[in-house]
């Protein structure tokens, strides 16, 4: 058994993977059905009120932290908000956000990019989502006085938010990757100290009654298109 140490403060064993080798056809059969499942995703802008069982939204951020990340320091907080002034404090400030961001601030190619979906300031989805989940990425800890850098936040987090949003899916439900510029309002709003910086923020529930997507968003890229195989 070896022992590493990551720096002063941090040290792990090593232990004998437990993996089970399962038949070739199951692990290509498993490849298909989770293709199957996650392709049929779509992102969502019309919600209902209805209550999410909270086992699910827990199951799903056990998952993101299950995540592979950089020397397994975990740079990531996940802030569940349910309470309806939380979110409509939320809704507010991105919408003052959203605002500055198409008046003055987005590319005129971004908003002819976004024309097809329809999208402005308005974010009432903010609002009648029953779950939000605003994800943070962690610049470096601070343990016993001392303040420790965090490696790879960035592909870490987005790793991990790639698997909530996965488990999200596959659960049931829809969601909504929300990224107004900037977010810092999230720190505040959200009592979140300085090391951390908000990276997304999920809006997560049902679909609305007369919910509707754009058909252009079915258009994925084929296999060859997106991949080399040398």
């Amino acid at each position: 058994m070896r022992l590493y140490y990551l720096d002063k403060y941090m040290k792990f064993e090593t232990e004998k993977l437990n993996f089970k080798q399962l038949p070739i056809e199951k692990i290509v059969l498993n490849s298909k059905i989770f293709f199957k499942s996650i392709k049929s995703r779509r992102s969502v802008r019309s919600f209902n009120k209805k209550k999410i069982d909270f086992t699910i939204i827990k199951n799903a951020i056990l998952a993101a932290g299950s995540a592979p990340n950089g020397a397994n320091l975990q740079p990531w907080h996940f802030s569940i908000i349910k309470d309806k002034i939380i979110k409509r404090k939320i809704r507010l400030a991105a919408e003052k956000e959203e605002g500055e961001f198409y008046k003055y601030k987005a590319p005129v190619d971004w908003l002819k990019a976004l024309e097809p979906l329809g999208t402005d300031s308005n974010k009432k989805f903010l609002e009648e989502a029953p779950i939000l989940i605003a994800v943070f990425e962690k610049k470096y800890e601070i343990k016993k006085g001392n303040k420790i850098k965090n490696y790879y936040v960035k592909e870490s987090v987005g790793i991990a938010t790639g698997i909530l949003i996965s488990c999200l899916h596959i659960s049931g439900l829809c969601m909504l990757t929300h990224t107004p510029s900037p977010m810092n309002f999230l720190n505040k709003i959200l009592n979140r100290p300085n090391n951390e910086k908000p990276f997304v923020l999920l809006v997560v529930g049902f679909p609305g009654k007369n919910c509707k997507v754009p058909k252009f968003a079915k258009q994925k890229k084929s296999f060859e298109e997106i991949a080399t195989i040398f």
